[in-house]
């Protein structure tokens, strides 16, 4: 399973020019207006470079005016916003959710909110939406309209807000993102979340697992994501997220099968899966403990080995004809997922 030369040959040509970038997914802040974050952006920036992160999602609940701020700088933030809904078709006694609309251009979002008179956007830098109910149909329109002008969809905290056993009730479409780590790695939560996501893998859907702290106060490293990326820039992660090439935590996963990239989909039929590992972000390396790298398909771990958490990784094996590949990191010492890889998938 080791891979040889021409293995990581391949899959650093494939990264090539791409740099190692990590920050939260999925947070708020002190921003005006109806913002309900504690810190204020200059507060962000502080912090973020403290704790050795590049980035942070500022997705401010039923405004826009945090993208238009003089401190905002899109090396650093991810804008976007994120509303509340009840879908009406939805079963569960508890069925509040909320959901996150990720973009680079605050245009292309009052535009999209615009689109839609059930948001009632009073329109501008300083103009605010409202929260309603959707029919299933509805929702997926505005999925849809994110996906169509560039953004980037995702269900934040399901099992949190919604407390449905069916994964379907969680499932609107492909390629939009589940966070599985919420607030912390260690916590139920994200336990229960990443049940959701592997249930979902399993009935065939393919949906990113993302991470997010949302924790509306001060930066946290606990929650991370982890892009490879050309440039430290907001539209650029942006441009990997609707990929799904990215890795929801704390260290960096590098995969392909031939020109095929994590997140997309290929025939695997002789083809070569190339796994790289490296980046492991402070706060998840500890010197005295040992980590392990798990490969997955459809029926389950195919592949396990010690790796470093100082040193780059490279494994590879000859694809087989399963549904997809993925791959996970875990700290063997606490028995913890530190990350996922989101997965390649098979176009039979």
């Amino acid at each position: 399973m080791r891979a040889t030369q021409k293995d990581i040959d391949l899959i650093l040509q494939a990264y090539a020019n791409r740099c190692a970038y990590q920050g939260d997914m999925h947070n708020h802040g002190a921003t005006g207006g109806k913002s309900d974050g504690k810190s204020t952006l200059e507060q962000w920036k502080n912090d973020l470079a403290a704790l050795d992160m590049d980035f942070v999602a500022i997705l401010d609940h039923k405004q826009v005016r945090h993208m238009y701020l003089p401190e905002w700088d899109d090396s650093i933030f991810i804008g976007g916003t994120e509303p509340s809904t009840i879908i009406k078709e939805c079963t569960a006694s508890k069925r509040e959710m909320h959901y996150n609309m990720i973009f680079s251009d605050p245009e292309q979002l009052q535009e999209l909110l615009g689109e839609f008179e059930e948001f009632k956007f009073e329109g501008g830098a300083e103009g605010f939406f409202s929260y309603c109910a959707y029919p299933r149909a509805r929702f997926c329109e505005i999925i849809e309209s994110v996906m169509s002008r560039g953004g980037f969809f995702v269900y934040p905290h399901p099992k949190q807000y919604v407390n449905s056993d069916d994964p379907l009730e969680y499932w609107f479409r492909d390629g939009v993102g589940i966070e599985v780590f919420y607030h912390d790695i260690r916590n139920s939560w994200t336990a229960d979340n990443y049940k959701l996501w592997t249930d979902l893998l399993k009935l065939g859907k393919r949906v990113f697992a993302c991470s997010g702290e949302d924790g509306h106060n001060v930066a946290r490293d606990t929650a991370l994501t982890t892009f490879y990326a050309e440039e430290k820039k907001s539209a650029c992660y942006i441009k990997y997220m609707r990929k799904g090439d990215f890795t929801c935590g704390s260290v960096g996963v590098r995969m392909c099968m031939g020109d095929t990239m994590m997140g997309g989909s290929c025939n695997f039929e002789g083809k070569r899966l190339v796994v790289a590992v490296d980046n492991f972000h402070r706060s998840v390396k500890n010197p005295d403990h040992e980590y392990r790298i798990d490969i997955l398909n459809s029926d389950g771990v195919v592949f396990s080995d010690k790796i470093s958490a100082t040193e780059a990784s490279f494994f590879a094996l000859d694809a087989e004809d399963t549904d997809f590949y993925r791959v996970e990191i875990l700290d063997e010492t606490e028995n913890l997922r530190i990350a996922i890889g989101n997965p390649i998938w098979n176009d039979r």
